[in-house]
């Protein structure tokens, strides 16, 4: 179908402003312009019961999110989106206090480290390092440790998808994983990637850029936990549930890698939303579709609390 009557209108928007593309920025401006988008975006941010900021013992940043409601707490456990290089704490606000209130759970969002500053795999060990820490302090934190779910956007998919992974031979055990338009191969060329050219949205152009800030070597982009698709296997991995847009470059990997999931045998949920692009699930402020697939994560995450 067409793109969806509010992205074009987005789209005309960016297009009539000659907003730059973030790529065509220095490192601090596409920072600063990636937050200021995602909460002009995001629409009013909801009020939740209880916020705090607190670290893990190697002094990793989180943000905790909880609802009116006493615990042991089903708990999502969220990686912001950002290329790896932007993104942070603050850029899934908006997020996760849709998700605690309309599951409700108790949501933390880990503050991994960026790249180029701090390239693969670090992130990756960061998230998973988080995800150990918290369900080893499950008691400390409210956290149900039957009912911790990893979760993520975009390049936080990505991450999530790799945590998982580790998890399988590392531990905790994970009851669910939400993986929202993930990267999941490196230099992937699929049919989405070559038609992603559009200059006003986000395109092949700025998958590249992300992934050049993130590798410091290609020959890592073949390591699993960077290309979650080229795991030698995926059985085992908890269920998920993996959602793609239309007219986003990274849709063709984010659904092979459902796929993938599906024929390892792990329990799994493909959801294309027509019409929309890249990053319209932390827009629901402009974009009704943000706000259904929102609306759907939620549902999702209520069986696989119920069922763990």
């Amino acid at each position: 179908m067409p793109l969806d009557p509010q992205v074009e209108a987005m789209r005309a928007d960016r297009a009539a402003r000659n907003v730059p593309q973030l790529y065509a920025q220095t490192l601090a401006e596409a920072r600063a312009a990636d937050l200021a988008s995602i909460q002009a975006a995001g629409g009013q941010a909801e009020p939740v019961h209880h916020v705090e900021n607190l670290s893990t013992d190697a002094g990793l940043p989180l943000r905790l999110y909880r609802p009116d409601l006493n615990g042991p707490l089903p708990t999502v456990i969220y990686f912001f989106g950002g290329g790896w290089t932007l993104g942070s704490i603050d850029t899934a606000d908006g997020i996760t206090r849709r998700l605690v209130n309309a599951v409700p759970c108790q949501v933390i969002t880990v503050g991994y480290r960026l790249a180029p500053e701090h390239p693969f795999p670090a992130a990756v060990h960061d998230c998973h390092d988080a995800t150990q820490w918290i369900a080893a302090n499950a008691d400390k934190l409210q956290v149900d440790p039957a009912r911790i779910v990893v979760a993520g956007d975009s390049a936080g998919g990505n991450l999530a998808a790799a945590t998982t992974l580790l998890a399988r031979d590392h531990g905790p055990t994970l009851a669910g994983q939400l993986l929202v338009y993930p990267n999941t191969k490196y230099g992937a060329d699929t049919q989405s990637m070559r038609t992603g050219d559009d200059p006003y949205l986000f395109n092949r152009t700025s998958v590249g850029w992300y992934w050049g800030h993130y590798l410091t070597d290609v020959r890592d982009g073949l390591s699993p936990l960077a290309s979650p698709l080229l795991a030698e296997s995926h059985a085992g991995l908890p269920p998920a549930l993996v959602i793609t847009a239309e007219y986003d470059p990274l849709r063709d990997e984010g659904e092979f890698y459902a796929e993938k999931l599906h024929a390892a045998g792990v329990p799994t949920v493909l959801s294309r939303y027509d019409g929309m692009v890249h990053g319209f699930f932390a827009m629901p402020g402009i974009l009704d579709g943000g706000q259904q697939a929102t609306a759907e994560a939620a549902a999702w995450l209520n069986r696989i609390f119920a069922h763990a």
